[in-house]
């Protein structure tokens, strides 16, 4: 059950390093939340790549929202335009012009983008100054800057803990979670062709690189639409996001204060999402909220380093007791609206290998009620970091 006065999900001290690439994004709002204010987690910094909007606007929108939540010393670097062989595709319908479209509240950054740096140097440095084995790269947009990050600098997939992508559709009964429920449309896999998820489909060549890669596959967490759409913003969800808990004001409880700022730009955020996913997909029952489920499992019983204890304290991920999967992607077609020339490109073909090999890790579904209180706690946490922030400027 939802719980907003419930505590965060915590690995008791232990506090992972993560780096996160993506293009915001309404949902990748929230996973830089995430990846911001869990106890449990050590943002090091973010790269912006093209998808949800143009590399411009994805790059704005990341310091926007690191300047909503309070996270303004995060650095954040600027990545790849478009894909290495392909041009660039956004997604307007479902982001807006912007990629973040839905509310007027968002403040302007306040630190510039770094540029002082190539951020796939950016991101190998800084991967690379953390322990062997401990720190995670979240990949939640178009993977053209992970695939360039792989390719130049190979000793990283060596180096790191984890690679966790939001990515993918696998379909044939996977999950349960339906992706479309339009008339004549029930069956389909992907969400920006029948077959293909957006990210992926934007640059099939950097994912496939990626997935081919023996030292990066028993590292590789996929969170695919068929776990992303079982995480719904359902009316409920949004209105504790809205919610701000009970303050006491002159000896009684008020139940119902202010939202604060970043409450009120999540909630319309949300808003929007939901307007789009209605109209696209005939999702009426809220938006899935993909990205912050990526960072989530930096949280779960998949990054479990104990040796077997107990999962008790993580967010439980199911992944059938270690099942692993060979992971390609159709690279043959062109993007475009006509099917003669899209074909399959950018499907995500998963085949499961036998116990005890090697592969990618696709879990089947999570403890939504958990995942949702993870994210009221970290939301919470930034509101209380920003009225300290304003403490201490008064």
């Amino acid at each position: 059950m939802l719980d907003q006065t419930s505590e965060l999900l915590s690995h008791e001290g232990q506090v992972t390093p993560l780096w996160l690439d993506c293009d915001p994004g309404h949902d990748d709002a929230f996973a830089i939340l995430l990846a911001a204010h869990h106890p449990s987690l050590k943002l090091l910094g973010i790269s912006t790549v093209h998808g949800n909007g143009s590399l411009q606007n994805t790059t704005v929108n990341a310091g926007s929202i690191l300047e909503a939540i309070g996270r303004s010393d995060i650095p954040v670097y600027p990545g790849a335009a478009k894909p290495f062989c392909r041009a660039a595709v956004h997604a307007q319908d479902i982001h807006g012009v912007s990629g973040l479209d839905g509310t007027d509240l968002l403040p302007a950054p306040t630190r510039p983008p770094m540029r002082n740096r190539n951020a796939i140097v950016a991101m190998r440095d800084s991967l690379l100054e953390q322990p062997k084995n401990t720190a995670w790269l979240v990949a939640t947009g178009t993977l053209t800057n992970v695939g360039l990050l792989f390719a130049t600098f190979p000793e990283v997939a060596e180096h790191v803990r984890g690679l966790s992508i939001m990515g993918g559709a696998i379909g044939g009964g996977f999950s349960y979670a339906p992706i479309c429920k339009r008339a004549g449309d029930e069956s389909r896999v992907g969400n920006i062709t029948p077959w293909a998820e957006f990210n992926i489909y934007c640059d099939p060549e950097s994912a496939q690189s990626i997935f081919s890669s023996p030292a990066l596959a028993p590292k590789t967490v996929l969170i695919p639409l068929d776990l992303t759409h079982q995480v719904l913003c359902t009316p409920k969800v949004q209105s504790l996001i809205l919610q701000t808990e009970p303050q006491p004001v002159m000896g009684r409880s008020n139940v119902n204060p202010t939202p604060s700022v970043l409450r009120q730009i999540l909630h319309s955020l949300l808003l929007y999402f939901a307007g789009t996913y209605e109209t696209v997909f005939g999702l009426d029952v809220g938006p899935p909220l993909h990205d912050p489920v990526a960072v989530a499992v930096l949280l779960s019983n998949l990054n479990n380093s104990d040796n077997g204890s107990s999962h008790a304290r993580y967010l439980h991920f199911d992944d059938r007791d270690g099942e692993r999967f060979l992971v390609n992607v159709v690279t043959d077609g062109q993007h475009g609206s006509d099917q003669k020339i899209t074909g399959e490109v950018g499907r995500t073909n998963a085949s499961p290998v036998g116990r005890g090999k090697a592969g990618v890790t696709i879990p089947r579904g999570v403890d939504v009620d958990a995942f949702w209180n993870v994210v009221l706690g970290c939301l919470r946490r930034a509101d209380d970091w920003n009225a300290l922030r304003v403490g201490n400027r008064n």
